[in-house]
């Protein structure tokens, strides 16, 4: 009967109340859900840029967006947009090396995603240079400035996450396993996030 008693007891015991446990594969590590929460964030900042973008372009006079004089360089632009977007695709190159052991892939990839972000960004900065107006000349050259560089600093602190990627690969710190190129692919998801929205940007002020 005691026998009878702990065997009942042990099968009420497997029985769990509520969804049964996620399996190990089908959980979001911590770290890659809150880059993800914390773009989301960025996505409705840059929203609300966007918004005053166009209202902005909403009440201004069709003739006068941009300002009579104000020509925007659009081909330059044109051409960093496509050095940026080709980012994309070596820092993709470089998660997908370590993930197959490559180390030397995986060291060529952040090299060159860190050489064309620095590219982007130093032409960005000299386009500001010779551009014509300022921040201060109208509404126009207010949200061109802010909207721009709000990017711009983004694409700042994605440099600063793929410097220390590429150091940490230098020295053999990332492995096939997701836990060891967590370093790798954080900072790629927030790389192809600037990407998307400088495409955006782009669209928005130099074509649209």
């Amino acid at each position: 009967m005691e026998s009878a008693s702990i065997a009942a007891h042990g099968h009420v015991d497997d029985h769990h109340h509520g969804p049964p446990e996620a399996h190990q594969s089908a959980r979001i590590d911590r770290t890659i859900l809150g880059i993800l929460l914390f773009i989301l964030s960025e996505v409705m900042l840059f929203g609300a840029f966007f918004a005053a973008y166009f209202f902005l372009r909403v009440v201004a006079e069709p003739s006068s967006w941009p300002p009579e004089g104000v020509e925007l360089p659009v081909l330059i632009a044109g051409i960093n947009t496509c050095i940026l977007v080709s980012s994309s695709f070596t820092i993709h190159y470089a998660l997908e090396a370590i993930k197959h052991n490559n180390h030397r892939g995986l060291k060529l990839g952040l090299t060159t995603t860190w050489l064309l972000g620095a590219t982007f960004l130093f032409i960005q900065i000299n386009e500001y240079i010779h551009i014509g107006f300022t921040p201060r000349d109208g509404a126009f050259g207010s949200i061109f400035f802010s909207l721009t560089g709000l990017h711009g600093a983004h694409v700042f602190v994605g440099l600063l996450l793929l410097t220390f990627a590429n150091i940490r690969a230098y020295r053999g710190h990332f492995g096939p396993e997701q836990k060891d190129h967590l370093g790798v692919e954080v900072p790629g998801i927030y790389w192809h996030f600037v990407d998307i929205m400088w495409i955006i940007v782009f669209l928005a002020v130099y074509i649209i």
